[in-house]
C-alpha cells in the first residue's frame, strides 16, 4: 500500500509513560481530592482531556474552570517530575521516525495531551522537527473516541483520511481512528490485545518499533 501520513498518539504510543500517569492520577484523585477509586477504576477513567476525566469521576460542574485548570496543572507537574528521569522514546522509534521522514511520509501527533506535556516530550527528546502537524487537547472540541483529533491532523497535513495510519495504545484511540476511516497500529504498552478485539482497522500489534513488519509501512 502507498502510505502518505502517520499520525501518532503520544502517551503510551511514543513513550512508555502510562503507568506514571496512572500512579499520579490515582494519587491526585484519591489523596488530594478524596475520590474512592481503586487503581483499576482510575485506569478505566484515563482517557480524553483532563477536565473530562474529572467530570466523569466527580460529576459535571463539581469543580470550577479555575479549579480544573489548577488540578490539571498540578497533576502534570507531578507527572513530569517523576517521569523525566525515565523519559525516552519506545525502542526503535527514533529510527522509525527518521526512516519515515526520509521516505517523505508526513508525520503528525494527534493526542489528548495538553501542549505542556507534548512540549515536554518533543523538546527534551529533540524530535519536534519530524512533525509537520501537532493536534493537542487544546485544538479539538471533542476527545477520542470522537475522530476529530485525527481528522484535523489529516486535514492540516493535506492528506486524505484513508491515506493515514494511526499509531495508538488505547482502545478509544483505535475507535477514533476507525471512525475516521484510518488503519491503526497498536502499541501494547498499557492494554492487552484482547481489549481491541471489537475493532476491524488494526493492521498490527507490537510492543515497540523494532518489529520488522513496520518497515513494510514505509517501503
Amino acid at each position: 500500500m502507498s502510505t502518505k501520513a502517520f499520525i501518532f498518539d503520544l502517551n503510551g504510543t511514543m513513550i512508555d509513560d502510562m503507568h506514571f500517569h496512572l500512579k499520579i492520577w490515582h494519587e491526585v484523585l484519591t489523596s488530594d481530592l478524596g475520590a474512592k477509586l481503586t487503581i483499576e477504576e482510575t485506569r478505566s477513567n484515563m482517557y480524553g482531556k483532563n477536565d473530562e476525566l474529572l467530570a466523569r469521576v466527580f460529576g459535571e460542574g463539581h469543580f470550577t474552570a479555575e479549579e480544573v485548570t489548577a488540578i490539571s496543572q498540578r497533576k502534570e507537574e507531578k507527572y513530569q517530575e517523576i517521569y523525566k528521569p525515565h523519559l525516552d522514546l519506545l525502542p526503535g522509534l527514533f529510527d522509525f521516525l527518521e526512516d519515515a521522514h526520509q521516505a517523505g511520509i508526513r508525520l503528525a501527533i494527534g493526542s489528548a495531551a495538553i501542549p505542556y506535556n507534548i512540549d515536554f516530550v518533543l523538546d527534551n527528546l529533540n524530535i519536534r522537527h519530524y512533525f509537520k502537524v501537532i493536534v493537542s487537547a487544546h485544538d479539538v472540541l471533542q476527545s477520542k473516541p470522537h475522530p476529530e483529533v485525527f481528522l484535523k491532523a489529516a486535514e492540516l497535513l493535506g492528506v486524505a483520511p484513508d491515506s493515514c495510519i494511526v499509531f495508538e495504545d488505547a482502545p478509544k484511540g483505535v475507535e477514533a481512528a476507525e471512525t475516521a476511516g484510518m488503519q491503526s497500529v497498536v502499541l501494547t504498552t498499557m492494554h492487552t490485545t484482547e481489549e481491541f478485539k471489537r475493532y476491524s482497522n488494526i493492521m498490527l500489534y507490537t510492543k515497540d518499533y523494532k518489529n520488522p513488519l513496520l518497515k513494510e509501512l514505509i517501503s
